[in-house]
């Protein structure tokens, strides 16, 4: 072999190396959250749930789980108070809601208008006979930051098998449906029932199928998930670990999870109950419960 040939050959040989370097760099930059900000206002001091909006362009809806009263929030990516919502709850329970754990955003009974679902579906100790999902319509965010009064409906909610505790409300805008997966069990459960209810209804939810995650107990435990705006995403979460399904065409929701998740990255954080889609489907957000809590950004593969 000539001199020329072996130069030649070096200098492949090291373009090589350094492509697979900057290969592997891309993709451990692409692994890395984006911090975007911190939840700036100490009332957001139990965040459980965050949904993009799908109507104003950067913001989402985020709420606090038990303890707090009927309301919810309108933030920034940065974290940004942009609005407090106040909504009528339940007579019956102290603050007007129990345990509110996840909040969606989806399609609802009017065509083409975009509605806010908040799910009061925690029950720590699985003795609720009813849980309840709120609906709302989806409001325009004035350009100072407001508070307001939202009119409500609300669906009550009984489950196929007994109380039990969830944190997972999702809505599937393909075949319009409510989605909740519950928390603690070894293998957790997921149910369904129509978006379409009357103000006030009572239904009992639909069992449809279980699914199992290793690890241990706790922190397998399901505090969140997601259905990306146009219907084709999936997302779970634990205390640990973020599961992603893509879905195919025609395919039920609760089928696509029964397939084996691809596991994507999660900046551990102190007790991260919410995860939610940018309204583009091209990344996602989790943030945590606790004051001035990081709000963490991950892009999806591909995006």
């Amino acid at each position: 072999m000539t001199q020329k040939r072996i130069k030649k050959r070096r200098i492949a040989l090291v373009l090589i190396v350094i492509t697979m370097f900057f290969a592997a760099y891309a993709r451990h930059k692409l692994n890395q959250p984006v911090t975007t900000g911190r939840l700036e206002n100490k009332q957001m001091d139990e965040i459980s749930g965050i949904a993009a909006s799908a109507v104003n362009p950067d913001v989402f809806y985020v709420h606090n789980d038990s303890g707090d009263t009927s309301r919810f929030f309108a933030i920034n990516a940065e974290g940004k108070l942009k609005a407090t919502y106040y909504f009528k709850g339940t007579a019956q329970t102290r603050f007007g809601v129990t345990d509110c754990e996840d909040i969606a955003v989806g399609p609802g009974p009017v065509k083409n208008k975009s509605y806010i679902y908040l799910g009061d579906i925690g029950d720590n100790g699985g003795n609720h006979q009813n849980i309840a999902i709120y609906r709302f319509n989806e409001p325009v965010l004035s350009a100072k930051d407001s508070v307001g009064n939202l009119k409500s409906s609300v669906l009550y909610l009984k489950y196929p098998d007994g109380p039990r505790d969830a944190e997972t409300l999702m809505v599937d805008p393909v075949e319009k449906l409510f989605y909740i997966v519950s928390k603690r069990q070894d293998s957790v459960a997921v149910y369904t029932t129509p978006l379409k209810f009357n103000d006030g209804d009572t239904v009992t939810l639909t069992r449809q199928c279980k699914l199992h995650f290793k690890g241990l107990p706790l922190m397998r435990w399901i505090t969140a998930g997601d259905i990306s705006a146009d219907g084709s995403q999936i997302l779970l979460k634990s205390y640990s670990t973020v599961y992603y399904w893509k879905r195919e065409t025609g395919e039920p929701a609760w089928k696509a999870m029964q397939r084996k998740p691809q596991e994507l990255p999660y900046e551990q954080e102190h007790q991260g109950e919410a995860i939610g889609f940018t309204h583009d489907g091209k990344a996602y957000l989790t943030t945590s419960e606790g004051v001035y809590a990081p709000i963490y950004k991950y892009f999806l593969p591909g995006s």
